[in-house]
């Protein structure tokens, strides 16, 4: 899977670990799930962490800091 910045994610907290399950076709946007609660900006963290990881670049979310739809640039 080739994933290209910026990129939109519609995530789920409290997981059991921290995974891309799919892409919604409809609003253009990747599911993940995130093993973090979303208090006290431990969600995000683990997000950019995580994409970070995976792009192999540094990644930020740029808008929904407080949504559950993010947008990582």
């Amino acid at each position: 899977m080739e994933i290209k910045l910026p990129i939109k994610i519609i995530v789920k907290t409290n997981s059991k670990k921290t995974q891309i399950i799919g892409y919604n076709k409809e609003r253009k946007a990747y599911k993940v799930e995130v093993k973090a609660l979303p208090e006290k900006n431990k969600a995000n963290i683990e997000i950019e962490k995580y994409f970070s990881k995976l792009l192999k670049q540094k990644v930020k979310i740029i808008s929904g800091k407080t949504s559950k739809t993010k947008i990582l640039k």
